[in-house]
């Protein structure tokens, strides 16, 4: 396979060499041959992605044709026209021509009846193992006569024109529902690969009765599965990946008639501040086949330094999931048992926890608050209150209350509680106050999936209307009640009341 010069129907015509599903050690060995970036001495390789060290969503288009045409919601989705697409493609082909490329055939979704067989052709040897870390890996005897349904075009360094392609910048992100085809360009953060397959599932999984769900998901000791919803910086990977429960994923799930199911193999962590006492399970994953973007690498010593931003907030690692060594190898789980909604509150008024009745998680999954992380999108320096639909806005083709309805009935037909966790900011807001510490964020999710709160009296937010334990082991108390660590409680009510006039002006666009 590695090496072989034959073309694939689905990759581009007249190319120079095509290197098909390389291992591994291989795609490093071509990466650093090439110059794409270091071995650290963790093992892992370490590449930047030069301007572009975030997600591009305002160059993201969708092909309005087809299935899509009647169904996508094209007030949130920037439509191209077909002819338009048609002309891109042909550019990023001949762009592709004669270059040496790397492709990766394997899945998008752990279970069999709902995957899609996913081919990803690349002009960079580390962009290929980024798709071999994120994606599920076939076996060796299932590569052969492998068909794509879906196929990526990932030209980095392609530039398009605006004046000539109707795009915005020189970035570009296009998705066909009828060819069934991802177009990437002008942009190598690789992050731009995982997330428009998981956009082309979140159109195709409703079809079939699956809920696609931006979310992480572990299994405890005796299988209870739980559910973390979370945008990017809130804390899916980071509390997922916990020592006493199995990680069946840590960012994209499907939840069909059996249970929950990884759409992926393999983990996409934030690094800004990784230690190996804070995160272990995390830190021993970054070993060689692992790929670390944007982490600044000291070149005598090949040592990563994961507190600089020299770069970027938005530092990564993509790694294989079985990297995590209590990983639940299966991809998949039961129906959850609780489900936890993470917020990073920039404003700091938020309980670190608090219970939610099933009218209240669909309003809050709707409003989807949070903060945009310093680094996590193009352009973003600090955290900015943000509200992103179902917690996923800028991959949801279809309209939001097509997810909401389907969270809904799941929560209605297996009685699973929704949990609202804050992991922003406590004592103040953004550069008043601090990061909520994460043992307590730890010791709340422990309470509650240990049952430790069956008992504890819940007491209503006056502001916000939500139930907040009265306390909770191993968290102070005046950490569970923000206006109780506020110097300033005035302060705190005026911030409150603010806050609660944006969810209230944002339900209503959904009422």
């Amino acid at each position: 396979m590695g090496g072989s010069p034959e073309v694939d129907a689905a990759a581009p015509g007249r190319p120079g060499r095509v290197h098909r599903n390389l291992p591994a050690a291989a795609l490093v060995e071509h990466a650093a041959r090439r110059g794409e970036g270091l071995l650290t001495d963790l093992g892992a390789f370490a590449a930047l992605t030069g301007s572009r060290t975030g997600r591009s969503p305002k160059d993201k288009f969708t092909v309005r044709d087809g299935a899509a045409a009647g169904q996508v919601d094209w007030a949130t989705n920037r439509a191209m026209d077909p002819a338009a697409f048609a002309r891109l493609r042909d550019l990023v082909r001949a762009y592709l021509q004669n270059r040496e490329l790397y492709t990766f055939d394997g899945y998008a979704g752990a279970d069999p009846r709902h995957r899609i067989r996913l081919r990803v052709v690349t002009e960079r040897a580390w962009h290929a193992l980024f798709a071999r870390c994120l994606f599920l890996r076939p076996a060796p005897d299932e590569l052969a006569g492998f068909e794509p349904d879906w196929t990526v075009l990932h030209a980095a360094d392609f530039h398009a024109d605006p004046a000539r392609d109707g795009t915005r910048s020189e970035a570009v992100v296009a998705l066909s529902f009828t060819d069934r085809l991802v177009l990437v360009g002008g942009t190598h953060y690789a992050g731009e690969i995982k997330k428009a397959i998981f956009t082309a599932l979140n159109f195709l999984l409703p079809q079939q009765g699956v809920f696609p769900m931006h979310c992480s998901a572990n299994l405890g000791p005796d299988g209870d599965t739980a559910l973390f919803f979370g945008l990017s910086g809130t804390g899916k990977t980071t509390l997922s990946a916990d020592p006493g429960r199995r990680l069946i994923g840590d960012d994209e799930h499907g939840w069909g008639d059996d249970g929950v199911f990884n759409l992926e193999g393999g983990c996409y962590a934030k690094t800004i501040k990784l230690s190996a006492e804070g995160e272990p399970q995390i830190w021993n994953a970054l070993r060689f086949g692992c790929v670390l973007e944007n982490v600044p690498v000291d070149e005598a010593t090949r040592r990563p330094d994961f507190l600089s931003h020299r770069y970027t907030e938005n530092t990564r690692a993509a790694y294989p999931v079985d990297f995590i060594p209590n990983c639940e190898r299966s991809g998949r789980g039961g129906h959850p048992r609780n489900v936890f909604f993470l917020t990073c509150d920039a404003f700091g008024v938020l309980p670190p926890l608090a219970r939610l009745t099933p009218d209240q998680a669909v309003e809050y999954f709707l409003c989807g608050y949070t903060a945009k992380v310093a680094g996590t999108e193009a352009g973003v320096t600090e955290p900015t209150p943000e509200f992103s639909t179902c917690f996923a806005k800028p991959f949801l083709p279809l309209p939001p209350k097509r997810y909401a309805g389907m969270l809904r009935e799941k929560l209605d037909r297996h009685g699973c509680p929704v949990w609202l966790v804050n992991t922003g900011w406590t004592g103040g807001p953004y550069g008043v106050g601090r990061r909520m510490a994460l043992p307590h964020t730890r010791a709340l999710l422990t309470a509650v999936l240990t049952g430790q709160l069956a008992d504890v009296p819940f007491g209503t937010d006056p502001v916000f209307g939500l139930a907040v334990p009265a306390r909770c082991p191993g968290v102070p108390d005046g950490v569970l009640h923000p206006r109780a660590a506020w110097a300033d409680p005035a302060a705190y009510d005026r911030q409150a009341a603010k806050l609660a006039a944006l969810f209230r002006a944002e339900a209503a666009k959904y009422a």
